[in-house]
């Protein structure tokens, strides 16, 4: 999974997404689609079919494993955008899955310390429960949980995940 023509695309990719949520708290289109096609194109010139399917498969398990947060508000769809896009570049389902699930603890973590840094974790941790229900499909009556208007960019989760699956031995 190492492969320099694999880690080098990839990372540009994220630090540019970075960059720009960074910078205007989006992740343009015009940056995904481009990323997301190249990465499965590069896997079939280089692997021949068998390769381009996996990174498709890779794709779409890495976007949909982040479509339900989107649809729930809980990230914007670009952030869904780049890590399809991060997918196909990691080329199998089983690297994608960790890309997903490595960038999903470091946001974790992130979006602890910057609550924390704001005064305000314990009532970011109480809305987080509060929301339980709600990805569970359950409609409760009662208090809703409020946004706590702290921004925290995913494409540095994203980054920093994506390179944790990069280079972890499959």
């Amino acid at each position: 999974m190492g492969h320099w023509w694999v880690a080098v695309p990839l990372l540009l990719l994220t630090v540019l997404a970075t960059l720009l949520d960074l910078r205007t708290r989006k992740i343009p289109n015009v940056l995904t689609a481009p990323a997301l096609l190249l990465g499965l194109v590069a896997h079939w010139v280089v692997g021949g079919p068998p390769a381009g399917w996996s990174a498709l498969g890779a794709c779409l398990l890495a976007g949909g494993l982040l479509f339900p947060g989107w649809t729930m508000g809980w990230m914007g769809a670009g952030d869904v955008k780049l890590m399809a896009a991060i997918g196909a570049w990691m080329g199998t389902p089983r690297a994608a899955l960790f890309a997903v699930l490595f960038s999903l603890i470091v946001g974790g973590v992130v979006s602890a310390i910057a609550a924390a840094r704001h005064r305000i974790l314990l009532r970011s941790l109480k809305n987080a429960a509060l929301l339980l229900p709600k990805a569970a499909g359950v409609t409760l009556s009662g208090p809703q949980p409020e946004t706590s208007g702290v921004y925290v960019p995913k494409a540095v989760a994203f980054l920093i995940g994506s390179l944790f699956a990069l280079w972890r031995p499959f």
